[in-house]
């Protein structure tokens, strides 16, 4: 019967460390992974209350045309919010002589998503600045909200 259990020794073996790493997952998933994970699908319960601790920093697409309707952007740039340029401006919709927001680099800021890139599709407007502009900002031929040239 020895010679037997000999030749199955390595199963056990195999058993043996697939018990071992079962028990390392298991204990490894007890340490890291929060208690109230799961209880809404893939997600921390305590997520929604870590989201709501933080201060709200944008004040959403339609606060901006109450008082700028002049700069409302259109053309190309219509489907882009204000805010994606102008970064959060809920303290300045909420209090707009105690929130003044600053001058921002045209150049810099259009060269976010026009600079050059393999990456992006074909029909996207992007541009080499340097060959562009010669080293001029962009809003000494185009206007931010209108940016197209007529």
């Amino acid at each position: 019967m020895s010679s037997r259990l000999r030749d199955v020794e390595h199963l056990f073996r195999v058993v043996g460390l697939f018990a071992v790493g079962l028990l390392v997952f298991v204990a490894a998933r007890a340490m890291f992974v929060p208690a109230d994970f799961g209880i809404h699908g893939y997600y921390r319960a305590g997520a929604l209350d870590d989201a709501r601790a933080h201060e709200i920093v944008f004040a959403g697409r339609t606060a901006c045309p109450e008082c700028h309707d002049d700069a409302v952007a259109t053309g190309a740039h219509a489907r882009v919010g204000c805010e994606a340029c102008h970064g959060g401006q809920a303290a300045h919709a909420a209090d707009p002589s105690s929130a003044v927001p600053e001058r921002l680099d045209a150049g810099r800021l259009c060269l976010r998503c026009h600079r050059s890139s393999g990456s992006k599709p074909r029909w996207f407007p992007q541009v080499d600045a340097d060959e562009h502009a010669g080293g001029e900002g962009c809003d000494a031929c185009h206007a931010p909200h209108h940016p197209k040239i007529e």
